[in-house]
């Protein structure tokens, strides 16, 4: 069974955010069609568990770093439902992801950036190979404040 496949529009009832307190983002539109596969922009997959379950799903917005192509990376998210975290799941979708990038793009960079007091997320991606680099000062509005995040990466080169 694959751990990421493309949503389906089955999935998107279970696809809602919540369940934690870093995903207090405010009122949102709920999702009306499945996220867009495509890795060369902005987009999604489902994460299913092994037995087939939709357990929650990965994303990844697009930016730029200088003014060529090749200065350009994925910022990739993740946001599981309450009863799959804590297994490993998260650590396992975002390798995967970072793995797909690698093998089907020539992006160099691939980054992750989480609350500063999410330390489990922040332990899923040190396990899926990505390095912290630095703090993001206030960047994220959630939960009536600005809150600072950590900027984590994973290169090419990087082993995981």
């Amino acid at each position: 069974m694959p751990l990421l496949r493309a949503q389906l529009p089955a999935d998107l009832s279970v696809l809602g955010r919540g369940g934690s307190p870093y995903d207090d983002f405010g009122p949102r539109s709920p999702k009306t069609a499945p996220a867009p596969a495509s890795l060369d922009a902005d987009g999604g997959l489902t994460v299913l568990t092994e037995d087939g379950q939709v357990a929650g799903d990965v994303s990844w917005r697009w930016q730029q770093w200088g003014p060529n192509a090749s200065s350009r990376g994925p910022m990739i998210g993740i946001w599981l439902h309450p009863d799959h975290r804590g297994v490993g799941l998260g650590t396992r979708a975002q390798a995967e992801l970072a793995l797909l990038f690698f093998r089907q793009t020539t992006v160099n960079r691939i980054e992750a950036g989480t609350d500063v007091q999410n330390i489990a997320e922040q332990r899923a991606l040190e396990r899926a190979g990505f390095r912290r680099e630095g703090t993001l000062r206030g960047a994220q509005w959630r939960d009536g404040n600005y809150h600072d995040c950590y900027l984590y990466a994973r290169l090419r080169t990087d082993r995981p």
